[in-house]
């Protein structure tokens, strides 16, 4: 997948005049990108599109314009974008009261390496987490966790071909599949293998 250069970006005043065009294309693109899983939790797989958003959004945030602060951010923001053979995704664990949250993530330790992906055929896949750092503790975890799975060229094709897929959260805290994965999401992630 293509991974965003300086030339794709904006500058500031660019980006602004073509701002409310670029949210809506942005928001409806995230709908084919979000999977709920259950009532507290969802996946947001990353991609070229929404990983140029983030970027153009920070530019205009933090008034970044030299090209060695824009380039350390590319180099930042391109890891996040699949490469082919894989999925990244962010894991967020969402529960809007604080006393719940913070009881309910004492709970949930290790649940970002118990979340899979199968495709129809084949084994789950586990992801990789959190790379850059750890995000969880003895006592909690965190709210949000940087996710990565790999897939063999078999489990690719069988996905292009029609598999079906399935997404679970196996914890024992937290047991629910989304299964079939709906045919929007499917067919965008489907995109992430080119």
């Amino acid at each position: 997948m293509k991974k965003i250069a300086l030339t794709d970006l904006l500058s500031i005043e660019e980006y602004n005049a073509q701002r409310p065009a670029i949210r809506q294309s942005m928001m409806d693109h995230k709908q084919t990108r979000r999977l709920p899983l259950g009532d507290n939790a969802s996946i947001h797989f990353e991609d070229y599109m929404v990983m140029r958003y983030q970027v153009l959004e920070l530019i205009r945030a933090e008034k970044i314009r030299g090209t060695e602060d824009l380039e350390g951010e590319l180099e930042a923001y391109n890891p996040l974008i699949p490469d082919g053979k894989n999925l990244k995704a962010t894991f967020m664990l969402e529960f809007p009261d604080e006393g719940e949250r913070r009881e309910r993530l004492g709970q949930l330790i290790g649940i970002e390496t118990q979340v899979s992906i199968q495709i129809d055929g084949f084994a789950a896949v586990y992801p990789i987490a959190n790379e850059d750092l750890e995000r969880s503790t003895d006592e909690k975890t965190s709210a949000v966790h940087f996710l990565r799975f790999e897939f063999s060229d078999e489990m690719i094709a069988a996905a292009k071909a029609g598999a079906k897929w399935v997404v679970r959260s196996e914890h024992i805290n937290y047991q629910v599949a989304v299964d079939p994965v709906p045919e929007m999401i499917r067919e965008s992630l489907l995109r992430d293998f080119d």
